[in-house]
């Protein structure tokens, strides 16, 4: 393998990278409108670079790996970024703007690391490359103490939780003598009984991925990240960084732990991480619905919702095998542009009323018509009414669950899930009855003074995510088909 090759299948992470660069050049310079086109071109080729890899390679025992499955990942997450960078061009309230864009596109690089790659240390640098950056996007906006303060709890967790995830990665290496999931994988199957040692390192990797995908109790950063950061950032962290974490825990625990699975079916349950994944679950379903019914900032209100989410979504790795992991890549994908589309509702509503509490929300009917028709696609399609992605989303999830196992062991988890997506119906009804039946209060009576063109950019963006979830729930087949085919 020659260096020339290895430009040519690193090429979109390259160009992410390159254009962050410029895009900072182009901020010190003291350009305004450059950096935001030239963050979207850089994206743009990106996704053209992506499409132009060979179909299967190998790097470095896995270090780099360009599959299906990997690529169509890397072009899901580097339009996550793309929408990120559409929404912040109508935040008003940013400033530096260069350098927040750079930001993301150092937290897109990271992701396309993580998506590709198959060696935990490599998994490891991306993961402390993106949380570097999101710490950075959630504390950005210094004019307000809640931002400030909503990055240093990000970062004071985050470095304990990459601080359990390496001293895991340690002792699974100490243990194996490997870091390639596919060695790991094969040293396990070997093994006669699983070392205490083994299992205490791949318990503390587990806690690390539970808090980066925001699963109870390792959540309690994500209700302050979510509301003190610029709706922007918080839209990222709940979209491109969700997405990024499940396709890796997947690959870890189905490919390098396969041999360790064990049983979450209650009538033969067997030690494994199945079983601690389905604790984490139900956990996050129950404590993320409940404290989400009692919550008046919308924001907030989304976040226990993605702890619940969370929990949603491990089933799909709880259930294991390609119809297990495809569900749990399905469903993430489309929560995410979901959420990203609802925290665009959200960045509308605080740009016009400057807030985003369920108060600023009342009679946005009555405002933008448009916006509140997006808002309850959104929200009809988190609760998982048809005919929207929700719906079909956690239909195969749940599906994939009830079916795995001897005799529907999983029933159990099966039936939590269900219970909490009833009690979500209830706090995602109360945001639609603000947006719909509730009159406008005195401060959102008197919209703030917005630019036309921005206003026009944040509507369009938001229309086009709600056109993805309404297209993807009457015809999910091609992105689920395309995920499935993707994968070994």
């Amino acid at each position: 393998m020659s260096y020339l090759d290895l430009l040519r299948l690193a090429s979109a992470e390259e160009i992410v990278v390159l254009t962050a660069l410029v895009v900072l050049g182009f901020g010190l310079a003291g350009s305004s409108r450059a950096p935001t086109l030239l963050a979207l071109l850089g994206l743009l080729t990106a996704i053209a670079a992506v499409l132009l890899l060979p179909t299967n390679a190998t790097l470095f025992g896995g270090m780099l790996v360009i599959s299906p499955l990997t690529s169509l990942f890397k072009i899901i997450c580097l339009i996550l970024a793309l929408f990120t960078i559409l929404f912040s061009k109508a935040d008003h309230s940013l400033l530096h703007r260069a350098e927040y864009l750079a930001t993301i596109l150092f937290a897109a690089f990271a992701l396309l690391i993580l998506v590709s790659s198959k060696e935990l240390l490599t998994i490891f640098i991306g993961l402390e490359l993106l949380g570097l950056s999101l710490y950075v996007m959630t504390a950005f906006d210094k004019t307000d103490l809640c931002s400030a303060e909503a990055g240093m709890k990000y970062f004071l967790f985050g470095s304990t939780a990459s601080a359990f995830t390496l001293f895991g990665i340690s002792l699974v290496y100490g243990m194996s003598g490997a870091t390639s999931l596919a060695l790991i994988s094969q040293d396990l199957r070997g093994a006669p009984i699983v070392q205490p040692l083994l299992a205490a390192g791949i318990v503390m990797m587990l806690v690390g991925f539970a808090f980066k995908i925001a699963a109870a109790p390792f959540h309690l950063w994500a209700p302050d990240a979510y509301q003190g950061a610029p709706v922007t950032s918080a839209a990222f962290i709940a979209s491109g960084s969700k997405v990024a974490s499940f396709v890796v825990l997947g690959k870890i625990v189905l490919i390098g732990f396969a041999p360790l699975r064990g049983s979450a079916d209650w009538h033969a349950m067997i030690g494994g991480w199945s079983p601690l994944l389905a604790v984490l679950a139900a956990l996050s379903i129950l404590l993320g619905n409940f404290v989400a019914l009692a919550q008046t900032n919308v924001r907030r209100l989304l976040a226990y919702s993605a702890v619940a989410h969370a929990g949603y979504t491990l089933l799909g790795l709880i259930a294991g095998g390609r119809d297990g992991f495809s569900a749990t890549l399905f469903y993430t994908t489309l929560y995410a542009v979901t959420l990203l589309g609802a925290f665009g509702v959200c960045a509308f509503v605080r740009n016009e009323s400057g807030g985003d509490n369920l108060a600023n929300f009342s009679g946005l009917r009555a405002r933008s018509p448009l916006i509140a028709g997006c808002m309850a696609i959104f929200m009809l399609s988190l609760a998982g009414l048809p005919p929207l992605a929700g719906f079909f989303g956690k239909f195969y999830l749940f599906s994939a669950a009830f079916h795995a196992g001897v005799n529907h062991g999983l029933l159990w988890l099966v039936a939590l899930a269900l219970f909490g997506s009833l009690i979500s119906l209830y706090y995602y009804l109360i945001v639609l009855k603000a947006v719909f039946v509730d009159p406008p209060s005195v401060s959102t009576s008197q919209p703030l003074n917005r630019s036309t063109s921005r206003s026009f950019l944040q509507s369009f963006t938001v229309t086009i995510l709600a056109a993805v979830v309404l297209l993807f729930g009457v015809a999910p087949a091609p992105l689920l088909a395309r995920i499935i085919a993707s994968l070994p």
